[in-house]
């Protein structure tokens, strides 16, 4: 079960936002990756507990931050419900797309085990809904992903396949990189591991 942090800040001003510490693993149904947020100055600001299915669906989403309130799953396309912070009102989406994303680590894993995507193999566009922050505002975004590189590194546990992927953003044309090695996000626009008490999983 890997268990770490990463690091989170802004990837135009490389501002620091924050840490997130997490833990993940695979499990009868899946996967699941259950984390806490921090401010800069150590103050708790929010938290993620994503579980997939074995396809890479998201069966079960909650999100806080700054006392907002996300709730989502795989159905109908995407569903979900923002709750504000006093409690006293919630609002559905629903959107034909396939997954979530938002600020956390958590979700790059979890598109890639969406696409399943091989290396050379043409770039997939996916349909997705974000929550930025601070207040979790819903907003359907187009992305498309390709699996450029899949490496072998050898380690002291044995062999580490990292996998790097380009990212475009399909409605501003802007790319990105991303690595990963199971489910474990290397580095990312944003993102830097900086802690892992364990290897990453390997996600069949």
């Amino acid at each position: 079960m890997p268990r770490g942090r990463y690091s989170l800040h802004d990837p135009h001003d490389h501002a620091p936002l924050g840490d997130e510490h997490f833990h993940c693993a695979p499990g009868p149904s899946g996967w699941r990756y259950v984390s806490q947020i921090t401010t800069p100055s150590g103050d708790h600001s929010g938290s993620v507990d994503l579980a997939l299915d074995e396809l890479g669906r998201p069966i079960r989403l909650q999100l806080h931050a700054a006392s907002w309130q996300i709730r989502g799953a795989a159905l109908d396309g995407v569903t979900w419900v923002r709750t504000d912070p006093t409690g006293t009102h919630a609002t559905e989406g629903n959107v034909r797309a396939h997954a979530f994303t938002g600020t956390s680590p958590a979700f790059l894993v979890a598109t890639a085990r969406l696409l399943r995507l091989t290396p050379g193999s043409p770039a997939t566009r996916v349909r997705l809904v974000a929550f930025t922050d601070p207040v979790l505002a819903p907003r359907t975004l187009d992305q498309s992903w390709a699996l450029v590189n899949s490496e072998a590194h050898a380690t002291d546990n044995g062999p580490l396949t990292v996998d790097e992927y380009q990212v475009s953003a399909l409605d501003t044309g802007e790319q990105h990189t991303i690595h990963l090695a199971g489910d474990v996000v290397l580095s990312a626009p944003g993102i830097e591991l900086e802690d892992l008490e364990s290897p990453p999983s390997v996600l069949p």
